[in-house]
């Protein structure tokens, strides 16, 4: 099928851009500069899904604005894989506003302006990152991202906002300082060209396998938004930000651009041929599952319900670089289809763990005892988004696990299945105990002051657990994309 011109994914970015114009021109108006994210996030969420029909037909949207250099465009190219990321990020920013507003509201936040002018432009970045051509374009989109959202992690602007700030900083832009730039100048001296290529831009290159070794733990480093150890503290370091942010780094836009990253890399740059016979999947594989089953232990030890998140989600963000490296065709759709299913769940349990700090000022699990006779709904949807994580039907999470686990068999590598199994155990044993304290132990006598939910919070964390149910259910648009990523 021939490429479709059209201004569409342009479009997208742009809508959001000027949503964060919009948010700084009506910062005297609140009303009104409140709707502006839920309008655009509607509005980007319809231009991307115009441009499903065309991709789950096995069609690429392309736009091509102007040449950098020889073999270097400043593009834009719409496939199945890019859909995926943008089909999330566009339709979660839309809870993501709503929430947000009943978040910032209710805490009274100062500089709620400049929040969600940040907000915004971390949704356009990651759609530019979504939908870019080459290795250019998307490494631009990911400094983007990483700029604009410095100010919602320093948001407090207190001494921990500025330590955990200053990391994040340092690990996101440092990473891509060094190797990112080593990566990006080496394959364009291998390749003469950044462009995304069905099979790898580099497979059937003459460049020693030394030289592209060199590259390939260039790029999975550099891109540290994927939080592969070691590149994985800033993450934990990031969650003094508001709630609202450490949704968006952990569900909606940074992480997800990392490891949306490594499988561009994987898949089209250096094409699962060339990564199997050089021997980088093995090695990645293993990479990715020391991540898994470490970052779950230093989930099992934190009492900071967001720390337990964060960690949690540096393990679950390692399924996915897993899946692509395993090589198999069913391993690596498990990887696709877990950005959605971790998405979907991981949202709402950092909804949930601002919406019972929010209700009562608690941080810590151990504090959370008997929460759930006050705040149903959201250790509800706590608990539906935990099962999601561990991988239980009818859930998200048991769709990707399922075809990971699959995978893992097909690839007759056993090692990774017991590793996955491990995970979904220590999944267990660090989110079950939260929901069983919440509805079956006692409330303490000093915590019981007025706890209730609230509305503006409170349903768009049902709306994503809801989400996490229903791509279990209904898997199949994930699925077709992931297919179409692995023809």
């Amino acid at each position: 099928m021939d490429p479709v011109v059209s201004i569409r994914p342009l479009l997208a970015i742009t809508v959001a851009g000027l949503a964060a114009l919009a948010v700084l021109l009506l910062h005297n108006r609140e009303r009104l500069r409140d709707l502006v994210s839920p309008l655009a996030a509607i509005a980007m969420f319809a231009i991307v899904v115009s441009m499903a029909p065309t991709v789950l037909a096995g069609g690429t949207v392309e736009l091509r604005l102007f040449e950098i250099l020889p073999g270097i465009d400043f593009a834009f190219r719409v496939d199945a894989l890019g859909m995926v990321f943008a089909t999330v990020s566009s339709l979660l920013w839309i809870v993501a506003a709503i929430y947000s507003i009943g978040y910032m509201r209710h805490l009274n936040e100062h500089a709620q302006t400049r929040f969600f002018a940040c907000f915004a432009s971390s949704l356009a970045a990651a759609a530019g990152g979504a939908f870019a051509a080459n290795l250019f374009t998307l490494v631009i989109f990911y400094e983007v991202l990483s700029l604009v959202t410095y100010p919602l992690v320093y948001h407090h602007e207190d001494e921990a906002g500025w330590r955990g700030s200053h990391k994040y900083l340092v690990y996101l832009m440092g990473a891509s300082k060094s190797a990112l730039l080593a990566a990006l100048a080496l394959t364009y001296h291998i390749a003469g060209s950044l462009d995304f290529v069905t099979g790898g831009l580099l497979a059937g290159s003459d460049a020693s396998a030394a030289l592209l070794t060199v590259v390939y733990f260039c790029y999975l480093f550099g891109f540290a938004k994927a939080a592969v150890m070691p590149m994985h503290a800033w993450l934990p370091a990031a969650m003094v930000a508001p709630t609202p942010v450490s949704a968006l780094l952990h569900a909606v836009a940074v992480v997800k651009m990392g490891v949306f990253c490594v499988l561009r890399v994987v898949f089209q740059v250096f094409g699962t041929g060339l990564v199997g016979g050089l021997g980088l999947g093995i090695a990645t594989a293993y990479l990715a599952s020391f991540t898994i089953l470490m970052a779950s232990v230093y989930a099992l030890t934190r009492d900071d319900l967001k720390a337990r998140l964060a960690y949690s989600t540096v393990s679950q963000l390692s399924y996915i670089v897993l899946g692509a490296a395993l090589l198999s065709p069913v391993a690596m759709v498990g990887g696709i289809i877990h950005i959605a299913a971790h998405a979907f769940s991981k949202i709402t349990l950092f909804f949930c763990a601002g919406s019972i700090y929010c209700a009562s000022g608690k941080r810590n699990i151990s504090d959370m005892a008997g929460i759930g006779r006050r705040l149903p709904w959201t250790m509800g949807a706590f608990f539906v988004a935990s099962l999601s994580m561990i991988g239980i039907p009818p859930t998200a999470g048991f769709v990707s696990k399922w075809y990971l686990a699959e995978g893992a068999v097909a690839a007759r590598e056993t090692v990774f299945l017991v590793v996955l199994l491990v995970s979904s155990i220590l999944n267990a044993a660090y989110f079950l105990p939260i929901s069983y304290a919440a509805f079956f132990q006692a409330e303490r006598q000093e915590s019981r002051t007025t706890v209730r939910e609230i509305p503006l919070v409170t349903i768009p964390l049902v709306a994503t657990a809801i989400l996490s149910v229903l791509m279990g259910i209904f898997p199949g648009y994930f699925l077709t994309l992931a297919d179409g990523v692995i023809r």
